[in-house]
């Protein structure tokens, strides 16, 4: 098990609006996107303030959603997505129709960042924070377009934050900042709720990891005959009572990488490939359960930071939280 990176410092924007970003994650879940778009937006991001005065190094990131709509249709217990239809073909004919979910969010990301600035004051750190801002509101974040906050106000200016080295100090530091992520969720991986139903079912003949996964990414209803005794009259009746399994919060299947389908091939071997420098390998979809929790209940950055974890042994590359190793150790 890998553990998160030590980062002396958390950037973070608040309040960022994201228009007609993805929420298709996965072949198997929608919503809201993958974490792995917001790996990779912190890289893009880090790719680009290399070549600016602002050049900083990011290492790992959190995300609080404070409101989301989902662009799909209202009424009834089935919702479909808005589609929107394309231009016709080049010899006139009507385009094909391809599924595209879209959401709209506004979102706090926070950065685990380190570099040149730990030696400088704090007005140079702001200005790094205010410029990082303007640079992000011209990027795109799984496919939707980013826009900063308007108007700023004093809750709502983007920071760069310094942690102490002394755990305990840290946490008390980063609970006053929590409070100015709320109301709002934050995203944190629960591999270990997942890990606890596949051991609740060993007993069931023919189950597996995926109908763990399942159990938990439902409410599961039951219901149970109860018996009841008049004291006047001594007459019994039967009622049935409905109760579900979902105890844990607000638990939520998401997909948190990729596994390896095939070896890796050398670069530039796999015709039409994105990226002919690099090794190239097939991969599929990798799934877990995650929990939306208030920032309020989360007492330290590790439990809030997502980070990548690649092993290229077992063909493995997905992004890795902390929060229930850190919560079952304070």
């Amino acid at each position: 098990m890998s553990t998160l990176p030590s980062s002396p410092a958390l950037l973070v924007l608040p309040h960022l609006r994201i228009q007609n970003a993805n929420a298709i994650s996965s072949p198997l879940t929608h919503g809201f996107p993958s974490m792995t778009a917001f790996l990779g937006f912190m890289w893009a991001l880090e790719r680009r303030l290399a070549h600016t005065e602002f050049a900083i190094g990011l290492q790992s990131v959190g995300v609080i959603c404070h409101d989301f709509e989902e662009q799909v249709t209202e009424g009834g217990y089935v919702k479909a997505f808005r589609l929107s239809r394309n231009p016709v073909d080049k010899d006139g004919s009507t385009a094909a129709i391809v599924e595209e979910g879209r959401i709209h969010l506004n979102v706090t990301l926070v950065f685990g960042a380190n570099g040149h600035f730990t030696q400088q004051d704090d007005a140079y750190r702001q200005r790094i924070a205010e410029g990082v801002a303007s640079i992000v509101s011209g990027m795109r974040l799984a496919g939707g377009s980013v826009f900063a906050t308007t108007p700023p106000d004093r809750t709502r200016r983007p920071s760069l934050r310094m942690l102490d080295q002394d755990r305990g100090v840290a946490s008390d530091t980063f609970r006053r900042w929590r409070r100015h992520w709320l109301p709002g969720f934050a995203l944190v991986a629960r591999d270990d709720l997942l890990q606890q139903r596949i051991r609740r079912n060993q007993n069931t003949p023919g189950a597996s990891a995926l109908d763990a996964w399942l159990d938990l990414s439902r409410f599961n209803w039951r219901s149970q005959s109860i018996e009841t005794r008049n004291e006047r009259t001594g007459e019994i009746r039967q009622r049935v009572e409905w109760t579900h399994d979902r105890t844990e919060g607000w638990i939520v299947p998401i997909p948190v990488g990729y596994s390896a389908l095939s070896e890796a091939s050398p670069p530039g071997s796999v015709r039409n490939a994105r990226d002919a420098s690099t090794p190239f390998r097939f991969v599929e979809s990798l799934y877990s359960i995650g929990q939306w929790i208030g920032p309020h209940r989360l007492s330290h950055p590790d439990q809030l930071l997502w980070y990548a974890h690649s092993d290229e042994a077992q063909g493995l590359y997905r992004c890795r939280n902390d929060y229930a190793s850190s919560v079952s150790h304070d």
